[in-house]
């Protein structure tokens, strides 16, 4: 028989103050997580954990977990008042216990094993339960990218990120094809970003989710890293090796939705505590999730918290925040009798608009350095400006229409190229409205969509010429860069979250050639003030030629604050080597052919300058000095000037 053991009501030190409840009770609790949820705790001189949960319209609850064998009549909580936590003190739990909550809804059928929302450790699926875990303990090594991050200026430096699924970037076939773990992950994951030169890595959810196939989008756990890599110490380990290797660490966050499994946020105390609980606006259709709502007191706390949280004790460098667009607007992917309108009679939520604002504020206050990026897919104005001039207060955007745009040029016959010139040049007309990430991302290599090379047009040679073509086009375009893992190899198959990326092909002489290119690309980029200084300011970005249609040639022009002369940058999108070329520039003297696509080393076909251009004093397009350029097939050059002249 299981001993019961007692609880003094009146301890004489609540974990939870009278002032916690106050904060709790209007919203502004932002670091609910140090007193919500399971912290290890002496009750004078019992050492234990003690429980703290919100479940403000249960009528009971208690702890469950293997040190009292599941029983909910063992650890009955007491309910401390408004705002509903309930709480309770465990003499003997310690670190690694597995636990739930026993909830007991105000309608007497309800009563289900929930997790703790506010968990630090999850058991590894297909288990469900929370685990007790003690943050403190791990001795931190990256003080000095810490100290650095204070004073880091996000959009006057080169930001080229390295999107990365964990499960699925290397795994280790001689036994069984298992994952790495955090700690085999962090020493290789670091040392080949650097050596290709990505300034950060961009993690797929690593917070806890019960399937795979949703890779960390459907999250249970929002503040557990996923118990598939290791503990949480392995995952501060993680951070830790990329900071001391130069890499910035972002995680995409998924606060648009959450998934209806019955451990999880949903109907969580036997009412929407989380949620709506109207259909029409808690429940996404797509994706068959349920949607926060923002409006409640309760979601404020968590997600504000939950956002400062990862950026605070796991010294994460920003948050990529997944399908805004979702969480603004009340119609988003619905029909027109499926939705209820705001107070206004308007399709904004409302809600959600305040609770980005808030959330941003608070990171960038609280946080020095640290970025948040919208995946935002609509024209919502002002996603990227700052809240006190009326934006949301996003550092960064992603720029969607870019990469839908320039992969449906890309994946033309070039024959017919020349009849959709506008896929490439309309971007110029928003590109510094906002302050732009350009990516490539998972999304585009999954679901039939191919992979890169598979889009590409043509024979093989065609492919990857074609693809070198992207990559270079990307990196001397306005805005920050972001590549999915696999790009850099030129993967002939799409993605696969069960299984490891296809390096073996870099046995073979055009992948290589593709991933040097990709390199090259990365380490000239960051030493180039031009290419990233004004990524948000129109004079950063000058067109040369973008009528040549005909010949399917762009040219411009990209200039930094601190660049005295502009880098010239050449494109010619078909196959056809293009002789003579006229480019005005703005200075005379030797121009350096700095970087050809078409280079032998990326499996070129070797056409260019022979290094260097000789300006004349001939005006051309606007400027009092022209190159005569040859221009490789399907690919692109970048020139530098020596010097100015006279």
């Amino acid at each position: 028989m299981t001993r019961k053991v007692n609880i003094d009501p009146q301890p004489s030190s609540p974990f939870l103050t009278d002032f916690d409840l106050h904060l709790l009770a209007e919203g502004t609790h932002y670091r609910s997580f140090d007193k919500l949820g399971a912290h290890l705790q002496s009750d004078g001189e019992t050492l234990g954990t003690r429980f703290a949960v919100l479940a403000p319209n249960a009528r009971a609850v208690s702890v469950v977990g293997d040190f009292n064998a599941w029983n909910p009549n063992t650890h009955p909580m007491r309910r401390r008042t408004e705002p509903g936590v309930w709480e309770a003190f465990v003499p003997g739990a310690k670190v690694g216990a597995l636990y739930k909550y026993a909830v007991t809804g105000s309608d007497r059928g309800y009563r289900v094993l929930k997790a703790d929302p506010y968990a630090f450790a999850s058991e590894l699926r297909p288990g469900t339960a929370s685990k007790v875990f003690e943050l403190t303990g791990y001795t931190w090594g990256d003080s000095e990218w810490m100290v650095a991050r204070r004073t880091w200026h996000a959009h006057k430096s080169p930001m080229s990120i390295y999107e990365v699924h964990l499960g699925s970037w290397q795994r280790v076939p001689e036994d069984g094809d298992r994952w790495l773990t955090y700690r085999e992950l962090a020493p290789k994951l670091a040392a080949y970003a650097k050596d290709m030169g990505f300034t950060h890595v961009e993690l797929l959810p690593v917070t806890e989710h019960p399937l795979d196939a949703s890779w960390g989008y459907q999250t249970t756990g929002y503040f557990a890293p996923t118990s598939r890599f290791g503990t949480p110490h392995d995952f501060m380990y993680f951070v830790d090796v990329l900071h001391q290797h130069g890499i910035g660490v972002l995680m995409d966050w998924a606060p648009a939705h959450f998934p209806r499994d019955e451990h999880g946020l949903a109907n969580f105390d036997g009412t929407a505590l989380y949620e709506h609980a109207d259909p029409r606006q808690g429940e996404h259709r797509d994706w068959g999730t349920k949607i926060f709502n923002f409006g409640r007191w309760e979601v404020r706390n968590f997600l504000i918290s939950n956002a400062l949280f990862w950026t605070d004790k796991y010294h994460i460098d920003g948050l990529r925040v997944d399908a805004v667009a979702s969480m603004l607007y009340l119609d988003y992917s619905r029909q027109q009798d499926d939705w209820v309108a705001n107070r206004y009679g308007g399709r904004e939520n409302l809600d959600a608009v305040d609770f980005v604002r808030r959330c941003n504020e608070l990171l960038y206050a609280e946080q020095e350095g640290v970025i948040t990026v919208a995946e935002e897919s609509t024209s919502w104005p002002m996603v990227s400006r700052p809240v006190y001039l009326g934006g949301l207060g996003f550092g960064f955007k992603w720029d969607m229409g870019w990469m839908n745009d320039t992969l449906r040029y890309l994946s033309r016959d070039p024959l017919f190229r020349k009849f959709h010139q506008n896929e490439l040049t309309f971007r110029q007309l928003y590109a510094f409205t906002e302050n732009f990430v350009l990516p490539l991302s998972h999304d585009e290599v999954v679901h039939g969509k191919s992979s890169l090379l598979g889009k590409m047009p043509g024979d093989d040679w065609q492919k990857f010429a074609n693809l070198r073509l992207l990559f270079g086009y990307m990196y001397t375009q306005p805005g920050k860069k972001l590549l999915f893992m696999g790009g850099e190899l030129a993967q002939w198959s799409e993605w696969k979250h069960d299984g490891s990326l296809d390096w073996h092909l870099l046995e073979h002489a055009p992948h290589r050639g593709v991933q040097t290119w990709l390199r090259d690309l990365n380490h000239f980029y960051k030493e180039q003030a031009a290419l990233y200084e004004l990524d948000g300011e129109p004079k950063g970005f000058e067109w040369v030629d973008c009528d040549n249609a005909n010949e399917s040639l762009l040219i411009y022009l990209r200039r930094g604050k601190t660049a005295p002369l502009p880098l010239v940058v050449a494109c010619n999108f078909t196959p056809v080597p293009r002789r003579d070329v006229c480019v005005g520039v703005p200075a005379g003297g030797n121009w350096h052919e700095c970087l050809n696509s078409d280079a032998e080393i990326y499996g070129g076909s070797n056409l260019g300058n022979a290094g260097m251009v000789v300006a004349e004093r001939q005006p051309a397009f606007g400027r009092p000095f022209s190159l005569r350029l040859t221009l490789p097939p399907l690919a692109m050059i970048v020139l530098q000037p020596e010097h100015a002249a006279g």
